[in-house]
């Protein structure tokens, strides 16, 4: 028996093995690998054609020097969308809603565009921290906000992924708790619930591809001010 609703984001173990590395190795094993023929099926040119799409609207305007995150950028968000999309059948469990994996994501790939920076036009980079024109007696004070809200960019990207999983899942989770309860007690008001829930579902598929979508595209933002 469930104790709480977070129960359900607990990593899961059997017989003290932790579960999550199943989760994440899962959404690889289901994606269909190319084949030796000539012609690829239907499911493949789908997915080729998907993948080039993604990769040359979200490239667009990056310069050069950034091409070649492409690979890295279109794997990421491929396993996101998996990751989160997997996480919304039953009996399953989203990776993504544990904030130490999606930190770990943010704060490793955020670090490597402000080295990248640093590394390719470090003026450029420290350029940031201080606008043009700004006055002599407020230098100091942006200078010290520009870095904290540099500093904040890993944070934001992981809470806001795993914010906005955790509060559909629970959300989800309530509803079908009212649908159950009130199936015997009011079942024209439990078919209205069961509706209800049925389109949260939907926008829950929509919400777990869209913010795959927005983590990569903030990380493409911040590879674009630092090459």
């Amino acid at each position: 028996m469930m104790l709480s609703f977070f129960d359900q984001f607990i990593s899961p173990s059997y017989l003290g093995i932790p579960l999550i590395f199943v989760s994440l190795a899962l959404p690889w094993i289901l994606f269909p690998t190319p084949s030796p023929r000539w012609l690829n099926n239907r499911l493949l040119s789908l997915q080729g054609w998907f993948m080039s799409s993604f990769t040359k609207q979200l490239l667009l305007p990056i310069k050069p020097a950034g091409h070649k995150w492409a690979i890295l950028f279109t794997s990421l968000v491929l396993f996101l969308i998996m990751s989160n999309m997997l996480g919304l059948l039953p009996y399953t469990f989203t990776p993504t809603t544990q904030l130490s994996l999606s930190m770990g994501f943010a704060a490793p790939l955020w670090l490597a565009t402000v080295l990248t920076g640093m590394r390719t036009q470090i003026t450029h980079a420290l350029a940031h921290l201080l606008p043009e024109g700004t006055p002599v007696p407020l230098i100091p004070v942006l200078i010290i906000i520009e870095t904290a809200s540099l500093f904040i960019r890993p944070l934001a990207l992981g809470v806001r992924l795993t914010a906005n999983l955790t509060a559909g899942h629970l959300l989800i989770q309530l509803i079908a708790t009212a649908a159950f309860v009130l199936l015997p007690l009011m079942p024209s008001v439990a078919v209205l619930t069961t509706v209800l829930l049925f389109l949260l579902t939907l926008l829950e598929v929509a919400v777990a591809m869209i913010q795959a979508y927005v983590f990569v595209l903030l990380l493409s933002l911040y590879l674009q001010e630092n090459v």
